[in-house]
């Protein structure tokens, strides 16, 4: 499998606190891969490192077998896109659905605006009537929806996905897995995901990593969970602790 992520010993320091501590992982082409862990273990830092949202001591990221440097470019964030946690936070309140989806294609240039917004709006199944509303006059699963359709409107390879279910209530959190599952075999993406429910992990992804204090702790095949076939007695901890693995 080609590798379309690689991460190799990244480290992350917030004044004196050591937020990942050599950290590495692969990510294959099209392949979707889980980040677990309890709050704090560093997973979500690790998606924002990548993003180039958060200052990276030391170790390397390279997209599509090219490292990084220390800023991103437009290139990068043509090929990189991050969904949020909060559907209510990313998304600004005084501008219209057309307006947050038409920032993207100025800034990166796009001359055919119209047809992909149109496009973005159906892939996510809104439709074009969700055009001219704004944000809070969505409900928080259209608001993801939409958060979504931003983050595709550019074709990006790679979508990084920050708990991307975790506000939603539990009806509406199946209703847009099921679309990011469609989205990404329709558009062969790459996805990194975290999540603290294995559950979610083990429906979403073909592998994952686990994380604790800044580090990984276990790396294995979400077939794994089901099995609980684990080697880690953290890894144990989190599957008893994960609502849906509990044994019965």
């Amino acid at each position: 499998m080609t590798s379309m992520l690689r991460v190799d010993q990244l480290n992350v320091v917030f004044d004196r606190f050591q937020a990942l501590r050599g950290v590495s992982l692969d990510v294959g082409q099209g392949e979707s891969f889980g980040l677990v862990g309890e709050s704090g273990s560093g997973k979500s830092t690790l998606l924002r490192a990548i993003a180039g949202l958060v200052p990276v001591a030391s170790g390397t990221i390279a997209v599509g077998g090219q490292k990084l440097g220390k800023k991103r470019d437009k290139a990068f964030y043509r090929k990189v896109q991050m969904v949020f946690q909060d559907p209510y936070g990313s998304l600004h309140p005084r501008q219209t659905v057309d307006r947050l989806l038409q920032e993207p294609l100025a800034i990166h240039g796009f001359s055919d605006g119209e047809q992909r917004i149109r496009r973005a709006l159906d892939e996510v199944g809104l439709g074009s009537g969700f055009r001219f509303r704004y944000s809070h006059q969505l409900s928080g699963g259209q608001r993801q929806r939409v958060a979504i359709a931003r983050a595709l409107i550019v074709e990006p390879s790679i979508l990084l996905l920050d708990e991307p279910t975790s506000a939603l209530d539990a009806s509406v959190q199946a209703e847009v897995l099921n679309l990011l599952e469609q989205v990404r075999r329709d558009r062969e993406l790459t996805f990194l995901m975290v999540s603290h429910d294995l559950a979610v992990i083990a429906h979403m992804c073909e592998r994952l990593m686990v994380m604790q204090n800044g580090e990984a702790v276990e790396s294995l095949a979400a077939t794994s969970l089901a099995t609980r076939d684990v080697s880690q007695h953290y890894t144990r901890r989190l599957l008893k602790a994960s609502e849906g693995f509990v044994r019965t």
